[in-house]
């Protein structure tokens, strides 16, 4: 007896020694790549956005927008945002190629310009279209694109959440850290913080009015973006959401922007 309680336990140990071993780091990982896998598979994504941009004193402008997202296989996504109102920015468009390992590919057609600009590497760190959302903020984010830790566990408006660090690997990231709450439940994100080079708290995303969209996928239909340090704040109301619409790769890319024209 006392033999086969030896093996049992020795085999108990092995079996949960590695749970307590589990470093932060490899925590923090495990909780993106199944965040990364739940979210896998939607093919493609249509959706009107409403945006309102609202300044320190409370005054609003609103925006309508169409947006179109293709999922790629090995690599980011693909997005087109079109503006479809107020006539000071209908027809402004922008062209995002989100990638894994490097550099993401950016591009904006603005109408009062006529023609379409590349969006530099050292400019991705700009407020997207007078917004309090850069135009890093604007791409899928991929697996590969941070480091992650573990750092505790929090409630969010009564939803159980992750809370994990993310380290931009890209080089001209304007932020050094983002702190990310993840509900346990959906695997999509509750909320995230954004801090820049110097490490302080510039703003803050929260996502909340989750929807289940193609009985599986998760979707937030409401974003706010809020500066700390200007007090602005910038709303994204989803509308219309589709997924798997029937896009393909021809309805992203450079002559797309050019159409516009």
């Amino acid at each position: 007896m006392k033999k086969v309680n030896c093996v049992a336990i020795g085999l108990t140990l092995f079996l949960v020694l590695p749970v307590f071993a589990e470093t932060a780091e490899e925590r923090g990982h495990a909780i993106a790549l199944e965040a990364d896998k739940r979210d896998t598979g939607w093919v493609d994504r249509s959706s009107d956005i409403y945006m309102t941009l609202r300044n320190a004193q409370g005054d609003e402008k609103k925006r309508h927008i169409r947006n179109m997202v293709l999922e790629i296989n090995g690599d980011g996504d693909k997005s087109l945002t079109i503006f479809e109102e107020p006539l000071d920015v209908k027809g402004a468009a922008f062209l995002s190629f989100t990638h894994a390992t490097q550099a993401d590919d950016q591009w904006i057609f603005l109408p009062a310009l006529n023609r379409v600009k590349r969006i530099s590497s050292g400019n991705k760190s700009g407020p997207f279209m007078g917004s309090e959302f850069a135009y890093e903020d604007l791409s899928s984010p991929e697996l590969e694109k941070y480091t992650y830790k573990y750092l505790r566990d929090e409630l969010v408006d009564g939803n159980d959440c992750f809370v994990t660090e993310r380290i931009p690997r890209y080089e001209y990231s304007g932020y050094s850290r983002l702190i990310e709450w993840t509900d346990k439940k959906l695997y999509q994100p509750r909320k995230i913080e954004y801090y820049d080079q110097k490490n302080t708290l510039v703003k803050t995303l929260t996502f909340t009015e989750y929807k289940q969209l193609g009985d599986k996928f998760w979707r937030a239909q409401l974003m706010t973006m809020v500066s700390h340090l200007t007090k602005k704040s910038t709303l994204l109301e989803w509308k219309n959401d589709q997924f798997n619409v029937g896009l393909d790769s021809q309805s992203f890319n450079e002559n797309a922007l050019n159409r516009l024209r």
